[in-house]
């Protein structure tokens, strides 16, 4: 039995299971939305909403956890230089995700995950 545990293990090992989220945040981050499967735009949520909510204190400290979390300097860049003031008001879901059908080789529900635009469209909804 699974009680208590969080997240979702994806059928990988955990080092590469973190590795992989690390890529997949750092992707996000830098094109601002990416395809991949539902199950890893769930999983990778949670943790590009972290990141972005620990970023938007916009504190050294708050660089340095950043750093540590996703070793990729210009994605950490753009995070606090472009995403967290974008996010400045918004108390959280900084995501969306939607379904964008089955992959051909496996039938694999497909995802597409971005960050959301910022105030306007938060108003606009």
């Amino acid at each position: 039995m699974r009680h208590g545990f969080i997240g979702r293990r994806l059928n990988r090992p955990t080092d590469e299971r973190r590795a992989m989220l690390r890529n997949m945040m750092g992707s996000l981050l830098r094109y601002e939305k990416i395809t991949t499967t539902e199950a890893r735009a769930k999983e990778l949520r949670r943790h590009v909403e972290r990141l972005i909510t620990t970023a938007r204190r916009g504190d050294l400290h708050s660089r340095r956890l950043a750093l540590s979390t996703l070793p990729d300097p210009p994605a950490v860049a753009k995070l606090f230089d472009m995403v967290a003031p974008r996010f400045r008001d918004r108390p959280g879901g900084y995501t969306r995700i939607t379904r964008v059908g089955r992959r051909k080789g496996d039938g694999a529900m497909l995802a597409l995950i971005e960050l959301l635009e910022g105030p306007a469209e938060a108003a606009s909804a």
